[in-house]
């Protein structure tokens, strides 16, 4: 691969350099930060002769910003979650995939092959699927740690240490099943529970922060961090003393996928580039790299072993329900916009 780059500015400039920008052997991807190996790329690159140009954001809401703040025709493919995909199908940011574009759809897992956020993968592919909760430094607290309220409530010894996702729907979920209330509510005083609630307990978080959420846990920085399982993995692995929660009251699962833009300057490299993580040795090693579970049939031959034991992966039996973010109609997203706005202030 002869080239990657990690700022929107300097990708979107190159792509919109004239018209070699949408000649073959292009691809521009829109990714999560810290989620792919660059081993993977250069071996797509070599394989289809192309040059990836590759830009990054650390939550589904800024890759939605981002997307309707102009960006839209600079990138090929991007990787959403679950309901980001279907919002974004809704907002008609995604072309549809004909049957028989892909080779490798036989490989999707039939758990995953027809989703609710993607009724017969018109748009998306399967990429990774894993949790969201929390880690706790053990050497500061040793409490039980499997209950929501260490975000929302937490003890005198973890207050002012906590950092949270800057994630709106990850924090809002969560945040939601802390006080036992659907995540579209419509009930005011619900409304006004759930607002009142994130206010006081954002008087214990020391920050929000996605793109350093792991390197914080390692270094100390903070005692608790809302994280990805895959990260809390990592930190684990790079020596902190810290434990995954699964709270009694439940936790987030997701699905990220691929999906195909409207207007990609590059669509057929782009079906190449999501046929190629269709095939179970590209997917698994996305996996062994970030440490999350693959959508994709015959990939688990090819994954690290210790990723099935992983502590991160497997919920005790007194773990709640694991639940996917919702997607809320348009005058009850209006509202909880307005309480994410507040509670970033």
């Amino acid at each position: 691969m002869k080239n990657i780059l990690t700022s929107t500015i300097a990708a979107a400039a190159l792509l919109a350099a004239g018209s070699a920008a949408q000649a073959e052997g292009k691809l521009a991807v829109y990714h999560w930060f810290e989620y792919i190996p660059q081993e993977l790329l250069d071996k797509f690159a070599a394989e289809n002769d192309v040059e990836i140009i590759m830009d990054t954001y650390d939550s589904n809401e800024a890759l939605l910003a981002s997307l309707k703040a102009g960006a839209m025709g600079t990138y090929d493919v991007a990787v959403p979650g679950d309901y980001m995909v279907k919002i974004m199908a809704d907002e008609g940011l995604l072309d549809t995939i004909a049957e028989g574009e892909l080779a490798n759809t036989g490989n999707i897992a039939p758990e995953w092959a027809d989703p609710a956020f993607d009724p017969g993968r018109q748009h998306s592919i399967p990429y990774q699927w894993g949790s969201t909760s929390f880690m706790v430094n053990r050497d500061v607290y040793q409490g039980d740690i499997d209950t929501t309220d260490i975000l929302f409530n937490p003890p005198a010894e973890l207050s002012g240490k906590i950092n949270m996702l800057d994630s709106q729907g990850e924090v809002l979920a969560m945040a939601s099943l802390h006080l036992g209330i659907p995540q579209c509510s419509t009930d005011r005083d619900q409304l006004k529970a759930l607002n009142d609630m994130l206010q006081e307990a954002k008087g214990h978080w020391a920050s929000f922060n996605s793109d350093t959420a792991k390197e914080v846990l390692v270094s100390g920085d903070v005692a608790v961090g809302q994280i990805y399982d895959g990260f809390g993995a990592k930190a684990r692995a790079e020596g902190a003393n810290v434990e995954y929660a699964f709270p009694t009251q439940g936790y987030v699962v997701w699905m990220d996928n691929v999906v195909l833009l409207n207007d990609a300057p590059n669509r057929e490299n782009a079906l190449k580039f999501m046929d190629f993580l269709l095939e179970p040795e590209n997917i698994a090693a996305v996996s062994n790299y970030a440490r999350y579970g693959a959508g994709v049939t015959g990939a688990g031959e090819y994954m690290d072993p210790e990723l099935a034991s992983q502590p991160e992966s497997n919920p005790p039996g007194t773990a709640g329900e694991g639940v996917f973010i919702e997607v809320c109609d348009q005058q009850t997203q209006e509202v909880y916009d307005r309480i994410w706005t507040a509670l970033k202030k």
